[in-house]
């Protein structure tokens, strides 16, 4: 079959790769001038399975409401005349039960880990190369009741079989030893030894190089007008340098995914969530960190990417808006220095923000809808870096009418309907 993948952030070029190992022949749409210039272009850069949680989680609500008088707070809300982001929130709202949390994080560890066993096999396949590393991730706990609020997370972990470790002081830095020069306090830790980290834009751009060279199409700087159909079924997608036409269409497009949908009477309850990024080039490699820590006071990853050091984080509710300022610069900062300092060169940090296409219930839209022959794989949020080769080979299985290597019950459009 001819497949068209509409989007090209590390979702839509995983996808495309997979379709073309099942033998369709692809052909990518992307409005930027090449992949993984949005969303996907500057992300915190940890590839961590276990950590795989939802946003929406118990105690949320009351937490949100401290935040809104918090310096560095890790989720912001900027309210706006804007009924999509009102239902959007009460539907959050609604996921922030113990139940839902399970439900919810259990979907998203099964897809997680799974993906982690895809990039190592198209790793080995492939020998892609992308500043990775394999030296686990470190939430680091400044505060004691951080620590004692893990068992929930702690159970899912067990359940799973993903491998985990309990570190005191002590054994925190001794994971990370860059954290013996920082003067915060922090009393522990819940380590991940089989996480990764890596540079998602290098793994996208390379990855579609590989396609590109087994004959995949890559058609960039074209806007994608809309969807058409004809009935239940797609008949082409109208761009501004004329109709595209495919046997199938996998939408792939972020948080952009749901104008798209909506004149189709899909209703994807994807927004997007803002989050920052600053990328600082090492002065100190003793002072660096050699993989991921999570600073969980404030939801933000602190990376070693090569010979760089990428700090990300926060979420923002406020819209398309993609301004930066320099106060959300001045939290990322506060959370390295204090946890790592000296160890880059922040006078000549890039500044970045990019918009996340988050759900409610935090996991990802992956499956077919009612168009018999239109795919969605979107919605991944935080994670689409952590997720994306096992959403890719999962959709390239739906799309092809294979056996799904990973039960995919609960990952499509149809929990919001049903």
């Amino acid at each position: 079959m001819k497949i068209a993948v509409l989007g090209s952030g590390v979702i839509g070029v995983t996808s495309a790769w997979y379709l073309m190992e099942a033998g369709h022949e692809v052909v990518v749409i992307e409005r930027q001038p090449g992949p993984a210039l949005e969303t996907s272009f500057a992300n915190a850069g940890q590839i961590s399975p276990g950590y795989a949680s939802p946003w929406a989680a118990p105690g949320i609500p009351m937490k949100a409401l401290r935040w809104l008088f918090s310096e560095h707070a890790p989720l912001i809300v900027r309210p706006r005349l804007d009924p999509a982001m009102v239902r959007w929130l009460v539907a959050m709202l609604a996921n922030c039960t113990p139940s839902a949390y399970r439900l919810n994080k259990g979907r998203m560890v099964r897809l997680a880990e799974f993906s982690r066993d895809e990039l190592i096999a198209l790793r080995n396949r492939t020998g892609i190369a992308y500043d990775g590393r394999s030296r686990g991730t470190l939430q680091l706990f400044r505060e004691q009741k951080q620590m004692d609020g893990i068992a929930g997370d702690i159970e899912v972990l067990k359940a799973d079989g993903v491998p985990f470790e309990v570190l005191d002081r002590t054994g925190c830095i001794t994971a990370e030893p860059g954290l013996a020069n920082s003067s915060a306090s922090f009393v522990g830790g819940l380590r991940l030894p089989n996480d990764e980290t890596g540079d998602c834009f290098k793994f996208t751009n390379a990855l579609a190089d590989l396609a590109r060279a087994r004959g995949v199409t890559f058609l960039t700087g074209r806007s994608i007008r809309r969807i058409v159909a004809d009935g239940c079924k797609v008949s082409h997608v109208e761009t501004d340098q004329g109709d595209v036409k495919a046997d199938a269409y996998v939408v792939a497009l972020g948080s952009y995914s749901p104008h798209l949908l909506r004149p189709l009477g899909l209703h994807l309850p994807v927004y997007p969530v803002k989050g920052y990024s600053i990328t600082i080039p090492i002065t100190d490699e003793a002072r660096a960190p050699v993989s991921t820590l999570l600073d969980e006071s404030y939801k933000v990853a602190i990376t070693r990417l090569g010979s760089r050091i990428r700090v990300g984080g926060m979420a923002e509710i406020s819209g398309f808006n993609l301004d930066l300022p320099p106060r959300r610069r001045a939290t990322l900062e506060h959370s390295v220095n204090s946890l790592f300092p000296r160890s880059g060169d922040l006078g000549q940090a890039s500044f970045w923000c990019g918009l996340r296409p988050m759900t409610p219930d935090s996991t990802p839209v992956i499956g077919g809808t009612s168009h018999s022959n239109l795919f969605l794989n979107t919605g991944h949020g935080t994670l689409g870096w952590t997720m994306a080769c096992g959403s890719g080979r999962l959709i390239a299985s739906l799309v092809s009418g294979d056996t799904p290597p990973l039960d995919p019950a609960g990952l499509d459009i149809s929990r919001y309907t049903s």
